[in-house]
């Protein structure tokens, strides 16, 4: 499974924590980005291309971290095909996946402990779509809203 990443300031040094953890159960891991803190660099430089990539399916996940994880999420969410959650607890992460298909969560970096931000991220990364008719009748009232 292909995963990619990406903080602003807010999230980066949570970012390369993750990253390496992520890594270490054998996920392939795309980093977009920062590739070094900038205290002046904007989540949306990092979140868009991102979203973009697991849109396009080039990437199958996607976590992305600001300070807040807020700005994050809004801007993922601008992006066609996207589902994401501001997300700071591991019931949220995986059932988000296995109810609503959820492909990127948004973690606040200055919001969420390490240890915390690694149970939510192994959470989502394990959970799987169920795919049921219920699940699949909602999404879709979803997916018309991008029409």
């Amino acid at each position: 499974m292909k995963i990619g990443i990406a903080a602003d300031h807010g999230g980066f040094e949570l970012k390369e924590k993750l990253k390496a953890k992520i890594q270490s159960l054998g996920y392939e891991v795309t980093d977009f980005g920062a590739t070094k803190y900038d205290a002046a660099d904007d989540y949306p430089d990092f979140t868009v291309p991102l979203a973009q990539a697991v849109a396009a399916k080039q990437v199958d996940k996607g976590v992305v971290l600001c300070g807040s994880g807020v700005g994050a999420c809004f801007t993922a969410n601008k992006v066609k095909g996207i589902r994401a959650a501001l997300i700071t607890e591991t019931y949220s992460a995986h059932q988000g996946v296995e109810h609503d298909d959820m492909n990127m969560i948004c973690i606040g970096g200055r919001v969420v402990g390490e240890n915390l931000a690694w149970e939510i991220t192994e959470a989502f990364l394990k959970a799987t779509y169920s795919g049921e008719e219920r699940h699949e009748r909602r999404l879709n009232k979803v997916k018309q809203l991008e029409k």
